[in-house]
């Protein structure tokens, strides 16, 4: 029987079968809402208003939902608040990426520029991008507290933490800096973006994400947890492991012309050409020093 119909039984807990729905469900949210996003970005500029207005849209209704979930506290409505969760990122994400709200800098960073004045320049690329971030955590968690579910808060609040992680690494220097999924009124990005075997930053995002959803874990699969917090921890469970995963592509090659190749053809084809050069690294020399007076 679907987990769907057994949600509506009245059970204690979701079985670890059952718990596979929510994996999965958030799963497909992730692949197709990054998709959808990356296939609207690359139409003509001229569409991004009515793209981002049929988003706008959407992203009234995902308020409306999370106010209407708040106080229920079902595994249907853990549903329906990551969902609107899910949303209200898109909104912020397709903003971004259209250049509706972004950061007053839009040229590229100087060569010479290194230490606090890089990372001054590089933040003022996305400032508003990111305050706007931080506004809606706090108005998403002003809205909800104190009430049952809180799960569309939780759940914005790790994409952004996740995604300010993924973003102090990229100015850090990564292998894969996904450089080909830019469009052409943000390719001034890439010149903030470093490509380095590793960074220092790395070992402890991954660590700490794993700690998360270590936490996480515990709370899906603790012995008091209702069939509520079940679907929610599983639900963010699974989008914080995708976010592991994505940052891992950081220093791994990234499937992308697999799993969005569909969306952005272009850079799928662009990242292939791309591929062979991204895994190798020139191999450093060592400038030969002047020979002693002394010698």
């Amino acid at each position: 029987m679907s987990v769907w119909r057994r949600f509506g039984e009245d059970r204690d807990r979701l079985s670890l079968p059952d718990l596979l729905t929510p994996a999965l469900y958030a799963a497909f949210v992730w692949w197709f809402a990054t998709g959808l996003i990356l296939w609207l970005d690359r139409l003509p500029r001229a569409t991004f208003v009515w793209s981002f207005g049929a988003a706008t849209l959407a992203a009234v209704a995902a308020i409306v939902g999370v106010a209407q979930s708040a106080a229920d506290a079902t595994p249907l409505s853990a549903f329906l608040a990551f969902s609107c969760a899910i949303v209200l990122w898109g909104w912020h994400e397709m903003s971004f990426l259209m250049g509706f709200i972004a950061g007053p800098r839009t040229t590229n960073c100087p060569p010479d520029a290194r230490g606090w004045r890089r990372f001054k320049l590089a933040a003022a690329t996305l400032i508003h991008h990111e305050i706007a971030l931080a506004a809606t955590v706090a108005a998403l968690y002003a809205a909800t507290w104190g009430q049952p579910n809180m799960f569309a808060a939780h759940t914005f609040a790790l994409l952004w933490a996740m995604r300010l992680s993924a973003k102090f690494n990229l100015f850090l220097g990564a292998r894969h800096l996904g450089e080909e999924l830019l469009p052409v009124h943000l390719a001034h990005l890439r010149s903030y973006f470093r490509r380095r075997p590793m960074n220092a930053l790395f070992p402890f995002s991954m660590i700490g994400g794993a700690f998360a959803a270590f936490v996480i874990a515990g709370a899906a699969f603790a012995a008091e947890a209702t069939l509520f917090e079940q679907a929610g921890h599983a639900l963010m469970l699974a989008l914080l492991t995708l976010a592991l995963v994505e940052h891992a592509f950081l220093f791994l090659p990234p499937p992308t012309t697999l799993l969005w190749g569909w969306a952005a053809p272009r850079a799928a084809k662009s990242f292939a050409e791309k591929s062979v050069a991204a895994k190798s690294f020139p191999p450093r020399t060592r400038t030969p020093r002047a020979p002693s007076p002394h010698a």
